[in-house]
């Protein structure tokens, strides 16, 4: 992979992967549509430390927090919202990581190479969002979520393995279905996130070392890495900041438009 490819698939998982507009979509179709060779281990590497790097830069003070509130819930017992919040969170990741353990390889298998299915993905997933911003009644805040929700919201995830569903953007529609507040939800979506992404980077690393790093790919891993992380943090700031004044219709329009795209393209062809 050559160091352009890299700079541009970096940004886009940096962007996509925080906002809810499906980063596996766009790490399949973008180099479809312009007939650049897959990346392979070394870079899928890459992208999953950027966006690691990225959310655990934005969300240090909440992570430190999370950490206390566990080790107080472990000492003196869980009595209150805050220090139930991170035995939700990982009850949250559990039906994710078990299913992205089992059925990752095959889903990929299935749906990488066919992009009508994720245009069309983009698309019913992108209607549900609007769905759940126009019903939601965004009443309640992060204090009021509970082990029930913690769980749905986290079954929702799982969802995320298809291409063009986005993670972010299932999380943060079951949320909403839930009545939370649009930054409560993506807040708690980012959070919920951050344990599958470690857990994922970690086991790709493994595989890369076990394999070794093919001569030429350290100069764009290094950029994959750099550029996942800057335009992650800029995406999670963007995106927090917009939730709290504006709706969540412009990554609607945005997921309609690009799924429409591919689907005429395909025709057409």
């Amino acid at each position: 992979m050559n160091p352009l490819h890299a700079a541009v698939l970096g940004a886009l998982q940096g962007l996509t992967e925080v906002l809810p507009i499906s980063s596996s979509a766009h790490l399949i179709l973008v180099p479809w549509l312009m007939g650049w060779p897959e990346s392979g281990l070394t870079f899928d590497v890459a992208l999953h430390l950027g966006t690691l790097i990225a959310l655990g830069l934005y969300f240090r003070r909440d992570i430190a927090e999370l950490a206390v509130n566990a080790l107080s819930g472990l000492r003196g017992g869980v009595h209150s919202s805050a220090t139930r919040l991170p035995y939700y969170i990982i009850a949250g990741c559990v039906p994710a990581a078990i299913v992205g353990k089992t059925l990752e390889e095959p889903i990929e298998a299935i749906f990488r190479s066919n992009q009508a299915i994720i245009a069309a993905l983009l698309i019913g997933f992108g209607l549900l969002l609007a769905l759940a911003d126009t019903m939601g009644s965004k009443r309640w805040r992060m204090d009021r979520i509970d082990l029930k929700n913690a769980m749905v919201i986290g079954l929702a995830q799982c969802l995320a393995l298809l291409p063009g569903v986005s993670r972010s953007g299932i999380t943060i529609t079951a949320a909403l279905f839930l009545g939370f507040t649009r930054e409560t939800a993506a807040r708690f979506s980012f959070l919920l996130s951050l344990p599958i992404v470690a857990g994922a980077a970690l086991l790709k690393v493994g595989h890369l070392v076990r394999q070794g790093i093919p001569e030429g790919e350290l100069q764009p891993l290094l950029i994959g890495v750099g550029v996942s992380a800057l335009f992650g943090y800029v995406s999670v700031a963007l995106l927090l900041k917009l939730v709290q004044r504006y709706s969540l219709y412009p990554f609607v329009w945005y997921r309609l438009l690009a799924g429409t795209a591919v689907l005429l393209y395909l025709f057409n062809q």
